[in-house]
């Protein structure tokens, strides 16, 4: 195990090595393998940027985010909700007529629901990296358009097409528009396929993932 002073050395490595990330600008303190964040960014963008950075690192129990996002140029509100309006408007994986910007003092929140969680993540991501936004609250609701039986009649059709899961050893039980899935797995590439299967069933909002990784006998 990592002791916090070279898991702190490790964390600024990597903070160094990621291009999208001025790691000068950037403090970092390790207790108890949770690790610290702050100083000043550019761009949200590239705070989230440093705290995935920081994720990856092995040995990381936790991150606190306390990075101050300070734009090189700051733009009003109005011109960022105005950025981000249009900027989902031509993102063709968005449903962009059921989702309402809000920016308040460069803090951006989107609004509205969607039928696929996919929905929800791409945009956020699509506005991620507009100039001035200093951080996002996404309140986009995915909602169930199909009944929980078919709920999982899809997530087990999904599994039988796919090749890499072994459906036979995956129990799948549904409550409302959550899906929690139980049972084995050969390997983490399984685990995560069936996870990914799981959440790409329409009105799904939530997968909770308790495979276990270990062999399966023939």
């Amino acid at each position: 195990m990592k002791t916090d002073s070279e898991l702190r050395r490790d964390v600024e490595r990597e903070l160094e090595l990621e291009p999208s990330v001025d790691e000068r600008r950037i403090g970092v303190a390790v207790l108890d393998g949770i690790v610290t964040l702050t100083g000043e960014v550019r761009s949200y963008a590239e705070k989230w940027q440093a705290e995935r950075t920081v994720e990856r690192v092995s040995g990381v129990r936790g991150v606190v985010d306390e990075l101050e996002v300070k734009p090189a140029t700051e733009r009003s509100d109005t011109d960022i909700a105005r950025a981000a309006a249009d900027v989902l408007k031509w993102n063709v994986l968005v449903p962009s007529d059921r989702i309402k910007v809000r920016v308040e003092n460069g803090w951006l929140t989107l609004e509205g629901d969607v039928e696929w969680e996919y929905q929800r993540r791409a945009a956020e991501r699509a506005v991620r990296n507009l100039p001035g936004v200093k951080g996002i609250s996404n309140l986009i609701v995915v909602k169930p358009r199909v009944e929980p039986s078919d709920v999982r009649r899809k997530i087990e059709e999904a599994f039988e097409r796919e090749a890499a899961i072994d459906a036979q050893h995956i129990d799948v039980a549904v409550n409302g528009s959550e899906v929690t899935l139980s049972g084995r797995v050969r390997s983490w590439a399984e685990r995560h396929a069936a996870e990914k299967a799981a959440w790409s069933v329409p009105g799904v909002t939530a997968v909770h993932n308790y495979l276990t990784v270990e062999a399966v006998a023939a």
